[in-house]
């Protein structure tokens, strides 16, 4: 089957270790499922993979890919869950947490295997390029927004870098479940997107926020934003943090932090009953993924180059 592979690490230049090649089909085990996989999308772990961040070279080649919705062999429709051994189903019992693409092979392939307690049923509403976006940025958002923040209809949020699939949903699940969304970007372009989008308040980076301070800020930015989450957040607010694209040392600002009482929660995506919840979510409100473009499974190194560019607003989908 074809497959994109991590063949070798390049911290400087991420593309120059990909390959898209010919990879053996999952073998089959005891209560796992192997997937035929209609679409993928891409996250920035696909870039860090190809970095060397969380792999060894004794792991290579391995095949990338967090996110997919596919076709079970029985003909049901599923979105894949790419959260490995947080419960034990379908690893040993003391296997730690992971990922697809970090143990077990990723969804950038025609098929993937994972452990059948990981399958979704996919809403019929929704196509298989929108589902495959949800299970990593979409899920980290939703769980962000409404379980480590805990908001609710009416409350403000700061949204940091507008573009990024994170911040993206966001900023839609805010807007449909009633919140007041301030996004951010350098770009005015993606700007002006975030108001079609469903932000109020759209501004650069470190602008002064139109409504006031916020209760809670969705941080994916890091070194860059972080001064600006701190000032922007109420006392007593919180801010949730799920990555930190622009570096991940800046100042801490401790005197702030805990004079003002500030939370800081981090997210890294989310259960299976989450996922679950945020596909009612979609289903029911009609909220649907924002994707930014389709490629190709032996194209993805232009989809790749795309998101390590920062170009996207939305998800990209790559159809096998």
């Amino acid at each position: 089957m074809l497959a994109a592979t991590v063949a070798r690490f390049s911290p400087d230049a991420p593309l120059d270790g990909l390959e898209v090649t010919d990879r053996p089909e999952p073998e089959q085990r005891e209560h796992w499922t192997t997937v035929e996989v209609r679409a993928a999308a891409l996250n920035h772990h696909d870039l860090w993979s190809l970095r060397g961040v969380g792999l060894s070279a004794e792991q290579l080649p391995m095949i990338l890919g967090t996110d997919a919705a596919g076709v079970a062999p029985d003909g049901t429709e599923v979105v894949v869950h790419g959260v490995i051994g947080a419960d034990g189903h379908g690893v040993g019992p003391r296997e730690r947490r992971s990922l697809l693409s970090e143990r077990y092979p990723g969804t950038l392939a025609e098929k993937v295997a994972v452990p059948t307690a990981n399958l979704v049923p996919k809403p019929a509403g929704l196509s298989f390029a929108e589902a495959a976006c949800l299970p990593t940025a979409w899920l980290t958002a939703y769980r962000m927004l409404f379980g480590a923040a805990a908001l609710r209809p009416g409350d403000l949020v700061l949204v940091q870098g507008v573009g990024g699939g994170v911040a993206t949903a966001a900023i839609v699940l805010g807007a449909a479940a009633g919140l007041e969304v301030t996004a951010t970007s350098r770009d005015a372009a993606k700007r002006d997107r975030a108001l079609e989008l469903g932000a109020v308040h759209a501004l650069e980076p470190g602008g002064r926020l139109p409504a006031g301070r916020v209760d809670a800020v969705v941080e994916s930015v890091g070194q860059a934003t972080w001064a600006h989450s701190v000032r922007s957040v109420r006392p007593g607010g919180t801010i949730v943090v799920c990555g930190a694209t622009s570096g991940d040392a800046p100042a801490a600002e401790l005197t702030r932090v805990f004079f003002n009482e500030i939370r800081v929660q981090g997210v890294t995506m989310g259960s299976r009953d989450d996922l679950a919840a945020l596909l009612r979510f979609c289903e029911r409100t009609g909220v649907r993924p924002v994707v930014d473009s389709e490629v190709a499974l032996d194209d993805v190194a232009t989809g790749l180059g795309r998101l390590a560019a920062g170009e996207q607003t939305g998800k990209i989908v790559v159809v096998p």
